[in-house]
C-alpha cells in the first residue's frame, strides 16, 4: 500500500515536471532566450537572445522575406513559411510592423530571408534545449 502512495506520488511529481518543462519551452519559442532565463543559465539566454535576435534583424535588414500564410503555393513556402514563423513574436511582431517585404533583385535579399528562416530554425531548436535542461536530462 505504502510503494502504491509512493508511486502514484511519484508519477504527479514527473507530470508536474513535464508541465513546467513544456511551458518554459513554450515561452522560450515566444521570447527567444526566456526559457534559460527562466532556469537561471544567463550567459546562455543573453546568447540565444543575441543570435536569435540580431540574426532576424539582420535578415530585415538586407530586405530579406518573411513568408504569409495566405502566399503560399509550392512545398518550399510552406517550409519558409514554418521556419518564419518557429522565430515566435519576432515573426509576429515583423508581420505588424509590416516589415518583411522582401526585395528578390539584390542578392542581399535572398541572403536576408535565409537569415530569417535560420533565426526561427534555432529559436526552435533552443526551445528544445530548454525543454531537455528543465526536464534534467541535460546539465
Amino acid at each position: 500500500m505504502a510503494a502504491e502512495a509512493q508511486s502514484i506520488a511519484s508519477n504527479a511529481q514527473a507530470a508536474g515536471a513535464r508541465r513546467r518543462a513544456n511551458t518554459y519551452a513554450a515561452l522560450s519559442w515566444l521570447a527567444p532566450g526566456l526559457g534559460y532565463f527562466l532556469l537561471r543559465r544567463w550567459v546562455r539566454g543573453g546568447l540565444v537572445l543575441g543570435a536569435i535576435g540580431g540574426m532576424f534583424v539582420l535578415g530585415l535588414m538586407m530586405q530579406g522575406q518573411l513568408y504569409q500564410l495566405n502566399q503560399l503555393g509550392d512545398l518550399l513556402s510552406y517550409l519558409g513559411w514554418i521556419g518564419d514563423l518557429c522565430a515566435g513574436s519576432l515573426y509576429m511582431i515583423a508581420r505588424l510592423a509590416g516589415a518583411g517585404a522582401g526585395n528578390a533583385f539584390t542578392v542581399w535579399g535572398n541572403y536576408g530571408t535565409t537569415f530569417l528562416i535560420s533565426a526561427g530554425l534555432m529559436n526552435i531548436l533552443a526551445a528544445a534545449d530548454v525543454r531537455d535542461i528543465a526536464l534534467g536530462r541535460k546539465p
